[in-house]
């Protein structure tokens, strides 16, 4: 039987890029059945004019997550979420919903909180806001290394401003 199957697009961490072109030919994949994206949004909305009627198409990046929903992904796998998972289902019904004024008004408490969830490399700083918020346990394991004292008053600010703690 075959597994469904979404392709990973993050040349930042996988150091090479899917092209669309690519990604459209294996749109005719039975089991390939979407895309996480996280270049740019317009690759995104290239994605799903090639192919967005035979798989989906998802935001990899949560910055350009609403723009993304609103031009026709069908939503984002998000970082954002592990931290503050209600506002990012808010905004992802409302973009889906084509509602721009409601998911602009929630992306705007989330802003900084994108920002921020990247101080550090990713999963660090995630893993430091949701040991703030009582969900796990302190400690990280290498090769990870605990949140900088630096940056631990920005992620803080961040997860107040939307709304989080």
């Amino acid at each position: 039987m075959a597994i469904p199957q979404i392709l990973y697009n993050v040349p930042g961490r996988t150091a090479c890029d899917l092209k669309p072109e690519t990604v459209e030919r294996l749109a005719d994949t039975p089991n390939i059945v979407g895309v996480k994206e996280a270049s740019t949004l317009e690759r995104i909305q290239e994605l799903v004019r090639r192919c967005g009627d035979r798989m989906d198409v998802y935001s990899g990046d949560d910055g350009i997550a609403a723009e993304a929903i609103l031009g026709g992904a069908k939503g984002v796998i998000s970082v954002t979420a592990n931290v503050a998972p209600r506002a990012m289902h808010d905004l992802s019904v409302a973009a889906l919903a084509g509602d721009r004024p409601r998911t602009e008004a929630v992306n705007s408490r989330l802003i900084e909180l994108h920002k921020a969830l990247f101080l550090e490399s990713n999963p660090i700083p995630v893993k430091w806001a949701v040991n703030q918020l009582g969900l796990i346990p302190p400690g990280i394991r290498l090769p990870l290394t605990p949140l900088s004292e630096l940056f631990q008053p920005a992620v803080r600010a961040a997860m107040q401003q939307a709304g989080v703690i």
